[in-house]
This record gives C-alpha cells, sequence and structure tokens, in this order.
C-alpha cells in the first residue's frame, strides 16, 4: 500500500509540474499527502489539509524560507487546509529576548483565503493569529475588542475561542505581502492587558488559512525566516 501511495504522490507532482500547478524548476521537497512534512535548518513545511470537503493540495519547497503551495479546494464554506512552515521556541514570555518574522509572498488575487501567522503559546492553550492580507469572504473568531498598533502594524483585535482554545485575531489595517513584525512586542500586548500571563512561546507558524482555490490557485513564500531568542 506504502508503494501505491508512493507512485501515485510521484504521478501527482509529475502532472501538476507539466500541467504548471507546480514549479517548473526541480523542488528540494515536495508533497500531496495530507500530513506531508519536511523539516530542514529548523523549520518544519507541513501540507496540513485538515477541513472537511477538501480538493488536492500540493506542497513544494526550493528551501525552507522559499516554499508554496498550489490547492484546488471548491468554492464553499469552512477552512479546508493551513499548509505553513513553523518553528519551535518553547520559552517563557518573561525570558524572551527578541521574536521575529519577515515575509514576502504573491498570493492569488481570487478565492477565499488568508496570509497568516500562527502563534500558540502554553502548548495549544492559546492562539494568536496575525491576518498579513485576506481575500474573499473569511472572517475572525470572536468578537471585536479594539484597533491598536503593536509590533510594527496596525490591526483590528478579535477576541474568541473555536471550542478548544482561546484565539486573539489580529486582522492588519490594510492587506500586504510583505513585512517584518515583532512577534514578542505583540504577545506582550495581549499579557497587559490581562488576558493571559507569564505564558511560553511554544511556536511560530506562517502560511496560508485556504477556504477556497476553485480551479487552482498558487500561493507562493517567495522569502520567509522567523527567530526567537
Amino acid at each position: 500500500m506504502r508503494r501505491i501511495r508512493l507512485a501515485l504522490s510521484l504521478f501527482l507532482a509529475s502532472a501538476l509540474i507539466l500541467i504548471g500547478q507546480a514549479p517548473a524548476h526541480a523542488a528540494v521537497w515536495w508533497s500531496s499527502d495530507q500530513w506531508g512534512n519536511w523539516t530542514s535548518n529548523g523549520y518544519t513545511l507541513y501540507n496540513n489539509i485538515w477541513g472537511s470537503g477538501a480538493g488536492p493540495q500540493t506542497i513544494w519547497a526550493n528551501s525552507v524560507s522559499n516554499w508554496g503551495v498550489w490547492a484546488n479546494h471548491p468554492n464553499t464554506g469552512g477552512i479546508k487546509s493551513y499548509p505553513n512552515a513553523s518553528i519551535t521556541v518553547n520559552k517563557r514570555l518573561s525570558a524572551l529576548r527578541s521574536a521575529t518574522s519577515s515575509f514576502n509572498v504573491t498570493v492569488p488575487s481570487g478565492g477565499a483565503y488568508t496570509s497568516a501567522y500562527d502563534i500558540w503559546a502554553d502548548g495549544h492553550t492559546y492562539e494568536i493569529m496575525l491576518w498579513m492580507n485576506k481575500t474573499g469572504p473569511v472572517g475572525p473568531l470572536g468578537t471585536f475588542q479594539t484597533n491598536t498598533t503593536v509590533g510594527g502594524h496596525t490591526w483590528a483585535v478579535y477576541r474568541g475561542s473555536n471550542g478548544s482554545n482561546a484565539v486573539f485575531s489580529f486582522i492588519r489595517n490594510g492587506n500586504t505581502s510583505a513585512g517584518t513584525v515583532d512577534i514578542r512586542a505583540v504577545m506582550n500586548w495581549i499579557r497587559d492587558r490581562g488576558w493571559y500571563g507569564d505564558v511560553t512561546l511554544s511556536q511560530i507558524q506562517f502560511g496560508y488559512e485556504i477556504t477556497s482555490a476553485s480551479g487552482g490557485l498558487d500561493f507562493v513564500t517567495n522569502s520567509y525566516s522567523a527567530s526567537a531568542s
């Protein structure tokens, strides 16, 4: 069965490359598997197709800083996937001297998705989402709290829960395809509100939360880096 799956994945990737749905140059790594992942230089890339009613999706990487996704998810409601690159930190906020990240992406004009950071604190107790750009009928969980400028950007802040963990969503005031964010500053801003205490920064993720990409759309991370100390 494993040999059959591998042969099928190789066939799908070759087909995608031939019809232009993956980079024509040879990628260092790619996967069409639902949970396909690759770790290099402290980063993990993850295909992460987890929603119901999803279509095919292939993730590829020339490096951990230059990677992308071709997705063909139907035009229906509900998040279908969150392909992402992540680093694990596991450091207490009070001891954290720096946590920053920079990105540069090329995203489609259609579909429904966000380019977003998903920052986890105290394991999966607290989820901090930073929406850098959004397209289509998508919206944050919870209720609007305030507008604020922190971490190098101006946001509309929402607070809520997904039923499993608390979620703080920061929706950028205007889309951007490139920038740098001070994650430590955002986390301290939340702590100053009393919404959590001296939490541990567990993981920094960045990727594409895709609701629909009907017909096949490309999401390209031209460059990406994240660091914490």
